[in-house]
């Protein structure tokens, strides 16, 4: 296949695919585990042989909701971020912190608890892992539409979460901004940036299912 042409499969089958690959750990230990992530460091052979110091954080992984409403707006969440010392926009997002949970529940639980909203259309938006270099995180990003207000009690928030801001942002808006360098969070700057791409590329129903496999954080 020509590499510019595109390919029937969606995009997946492209020599710029990222390919999984594992160098030897001939020895390693982890000098800290905390509630949800741990420090690990490890001793990497490295391809001409030398042996390489690589410490990186241990994430369970997470996930993110860009809930779109029918005016093209995008839900966001502006909360204290202490380790930059900013109040930042984001959307809707959250560790899979509980054991086998399936990583649509953790976004549809996570859309409840941070903005009351449920939705009736679910996809994947964008996959991706927030700093490969230091840290094993991976983030799953869905897109929610048909969004509605949840039933029942608010989640009562605490912490960071109880001094939330929530808002209604036009996506054209978020991009300009992000463009701009005016917005940082990487949930929030690769969501609306995947969005704009999507739309005007195959379109948003194009995009993959919910349910589809996630091989950073298989289910």
């Amino acid at each position: 296949m020509d590499d510019d042409a595109q390919p029937a499969d969606g995009g997946t089958r492209s020599r710029f695919t990222d390919a999984p690959e594992e160098w030897p750990v001939v020895g390693g230990e982890t000098p800290y585990e905390g509630r949800v992530a741990g420090l690990r460091s490890d001793l990497v052979e490295m391809p001409d042989g030398t042996i390489a110091r690589r410490d990186y954080l241990v994430h369970p992984g997470s996930v993110g909701v860009l809930a779109l409403d029918d005016a093209d707006r995008v839900l966001v969440l502006r909360q204290y971020r202490h380790p930059v010392r900013h109040k930042l926009w984001e959307i809707p997002a959250g560790v899979l912190d509980i054991p086998g949970e399936h990583p649509l529940l953790a976004a549809q639980r996570e859309l409840y608890e941070e903005a009351h909203h449920k939705a009736d259309d679910w996809r994947v938006l964008v996959d991706f892992y927030t700093s490969p270099g230091s840290s094993d995180e991976a983030i799953r990003l869905f897109l929610a539409r048909g969004l509605s207000e949840s039933d029942g009690e608010r989640y009562a928030a605490h912490a960071e979460e109880s001094d939330l801001e929530v808002a209604w942002a036009p996506l054209d808006e978020i991009v300009r901004l992000v463009l701009a360098g005016a917005v940082h969070n990487p949930t929030l700057v690769t969501g609306a940036l995947a969005l704009a791409a999507a739309r005007t590329g195959a379109g948003l129903d194009s995009l993959r299912p919910a349910e589809a496999p996630w091989p950073a954080r298989p289910f």
